[in-house]
């Protein structure tokens, strides 16, 4: 009996020290397992094997039975090797930047991963300044959910991608449960040897247009607008309308993006180049090609203007006196000799981003160092172009964020392949820096060195803070997640919080999503995330 409570004694202390510490201690106490004394001594009995196997099975039948987010997301280990808080709350320093709204979309803010039809990942509210801030989580399985919007009574419409394909959920902000689902087409084998984590066909991006209606495309070369609540208001994903391009697309390509014009057409772009829109009011589409790999959404703009790039150039597009999708423009930029670390295509990585003073800005992938860029909206020309980041590790597979009339926040992406990449404490070089332009020249306003391997960053307007999803290297092998806050004038780190450990706590490109509370979210994985402040007491 004094052995198997020793015994008991030691596990417990053991996992103790695991669970504090991280993988470094588990390597070694599975390192003593080598030593013939301590496996002897280890050895369980045929009552406790059954025990734990009973425990075990208990556990995956509460897993596989509860409803998705009714459990936290998996800690991981390592709990006491890194901060749970990094940093001071910071003090309100809002940014001056009027974004129009657009009359088919959603109310900014709301509508879509990048926010606004200007693609300006910019929001009007706030979001969390670190009051001790608290983090909760809610738990999917394998089923990630990247792009959120918010519907009219402050709902979470969120497109997510599980192992079969993409699904459309309805969830609680409080809770971040589902309260409705629609399973959309399963994902297919269309060719073009994608992994499933870099596979943007059908199912990445989706709009919130003004009636509250999800718009999104479907692996069946499908354009479906979802309602999401009945007459009641009460929760309800139904399709309304579905608009079948497969006779415009062919069965080897796929539907990426979305966006609707401000006369209400709703624009789209295939992988293999096609771009063109469906009238909503007869359903006919037209087409044009481009014969350009697309790989990002589109912005579009109060005159019309409907602004796409592809591995090769940005384009302006627009609708011809006879109704037909033409191109106003087509400015080419560096592609570089090869598709980067951390991006999904051979070219630029953002979906352009439209700014106050008339221009539109995206990154190149030029060779050593990629170009933050800013172009006329008009003519396409070049105004300008700034070199980011260290020779040879310089990559963005994500927008641009609008700080200012004619200034941006850019990331670096580069050296992110896969979840693996960031296991066991790695990291990616990582980096942030603000692009500003002055007088028709570029400059470099600030740089910080937090490390967002995939984050979609976003700003606060009212708080004037751009937060970022980040990883801490860890020499433990801790792999540690946090949500930061920079500030938009200054690059100075305000604050980081840690969110999680363990790769389920892995964003893999979606976006930082602010609530109409105030509230963060963040999708991972497995999961969900989100951050609030502490309310204050009255």
């Amino acid at each position: 009996m004094r052995v198997r409570f020793r015994r008991s004694l030691a596990l417990v202390a053991v996992a103790l020290v695991v669970w504090a510490v991280g993988p470094l201690a588990l390597l070694l106490a599975l390192g003593s397992l080598a030593v013939p004394r301590v496996r002897r001594w280890l050895r369980p009995t045929w009552r406790v094997v059954a025990g734990w196997t009973a425990s075990v099975a208990v556990l995956v039948g509460v897993v596989v039975l509860l409803p998705d987010g009714f459990l936290p997301i998996p800690p991981g280990i390592g709990s006491l090797a890194t901060p749970r808080y990094v940093g001071s709350p910071a003090t309100p320093q809002p940014i001056d930047l009027r974004v129009p709204q657009h009359p088919r979309l959603a109310v900014n803010g709301t509508s879509a991963m990048h926010n606004d039809g200007w693609s300006t990942d910019a929001y009007a509210g706030p979001g969390p300044l670190g009051e001790s801030p608290s983090v909760d989580t809610a738990w999917y399985g394998g089923q990630e959910c990247a792009t959120l919007a918010f519907d009219a009574q402050g709902r979470l419409i969120a497109l997510c991608g599980n192992i079969s394909g993409p699904v459309l959920h309805v969830l609680d902000p409080e809770t971040m449960r589902a309260q409705d689902t629609l399973e959309l087409p399963a994902r297919r084998d269309n060719g073009n040897d994608k992994l499933p984590w870099e596979n943007l066909c059908g199912g990445s991006y989706f709009f919130l247009d003004d009636q509250d209606r999800a718009v999104t495309a479907t692996t069946e070369r499908a354009i479906v607008a979802v309602t999401t609540a009945d007459g009641r208001g009460e929760p309800d994903l139904t399709i309304q309308t579905s608009y079948d391009l497969s006779g415009d697309v062919p069965e080897d390509d796929c539907l990426i993006a979305l966006m609707p014009d401000w006369d209400g057409r709703i624009w789209f772009g295939t992988e293999d180049g096609r771009v063109g829109f469906v009238d909503p009011g007869t359903g006919k589409v037209r087409l044009l090609e481009l014969g350009e790999e697309i790989a990002n959404s589109f912005s579009v703009g109060e005159d019309g203007g409907v602004y796409v790039v592809t591995v090769e150039a940005l384009y302006k597009l627009g609708v011809d006196p006879a109704g037909r999708p033409t191109v106003r423009w087509r400015t080419i930029y560096d592609r570089g000799t090869e598709q980067k670390d951390g991006q999904l295509s051979r070219g630029s990585g953002t979906t352009p981003t439209i700014l106050p003073s008339g221009l539109v800005a995206i990154t190149d992938n030029a060779d050593p160092k990629m170009n933050v860029q800013f172009y006329t909206v008009h003519g396409g020309d070049l105004v300008c172009q700034q070199t980011v980041f260290e020779d040879g590790e310089s990559a963005s597979d994500n927008s641009l964020v609008a700080v200012g009339p004619s200034g941006v926040v850019v990331e670096n992406n580069y050296g992110y392949t896969g979840p693996l990449r960031t296991v066991l404490g790695r990291a990616t070089p990582g980096g942030f820096a603000r692009v500003d332009v002055v007088d028709g020249d570029c400059g470099v306003v600030w740089t910080n060195d937090q490390v967002a391997p995939t984050s979609v960053a976003k700003v606060s307007l009212a708080n004037g803070l751009v937060y970022a999803y980040t990883k801490r290297r860890s020499l433990l092998g801790v792999n540690a997640w946090y949500f930061t806050a920079i500030d938009a004038r200054t690059g100075r780190t305000a604050f980081s919080v840690r969110t999680g450990i363990g790769s389920m706590f892995n964003n893999h490109y979606s976006a930082v999503t602010l609530g109409p509370d105030g509230s963060a979210y963040v999708a991972t994985l497995t999961g969900m995330v989100r951050i609030r402040d502490r309310e204050r007491s009255s």
